[in-house]
């Protein structure tokens, strides 16, 4: 049975990385572009340039979006984990000290979940492992492959 969940694991991986990337992609474009209900539920969009809330949404559109197809995957995740520690602590841990108190269940969630795939790498269905599978054939000498037998 372990050998079975383990050979699944990069799938499984994979398709964590894609659901907790698409839904931090979201979070950005709710207050960016005010889809889904917007930042204030009616459409609205947070201010250009304000801080921290456009940077946040910024980090969460692009940086959700390159976890989402796995590119830059851990570089992503980092920056994404320590934008969501930020919103933890300064926007939500001065509220009340658990998470289920101060309204930062989603910012803790995701900052783990993050830092997560800092350390585990993109999985599978990632373009970090189809780059790196190309970059690996491409250097791999001549003198390696096998001569053609006429």
């Amino acid at each position: 049975m372990t050998g079975r969940l383990n050979s699944a694991q990069p799938y499984v991986l994979g398709l964590f990385r894609i659901v907790v990337g698409l839904l931090f992609t979201c979070h950005g474009a709710v207050a960016l572009f005010g889809v889904l209900g917007g930042a204030d539920g009616k459409g609205g969009t947070v201010e250009l340039g304000t801080w921290p809330g456009w940077y946040a949404a910024a980090i969460e559109l692009v940086g959700g979006s390159l976890v989402l197809i796995g590119l830059a995957t851990r570089f992503a995740a980092f920056i994404a984990s320590g934008a969501m520690a930020y919103a933890y602590f300064k926007v939500h841990q001065p509220n009340a000290l658990w998470p289920i108190e101060n309204s930062g269940e989603g910012a803790a969630m995701f900052c783990w979940a993050f830092l997560l795939l800092v350390f585990t790498g993109s999985g599978a269905f990632g373009l970090d492992r189809l780059l790196q599978k190309r970059s690996a054939a491409a250097e791999q000498p001549a003198s390696d492959q096998a001569p053609v037998a006429v």
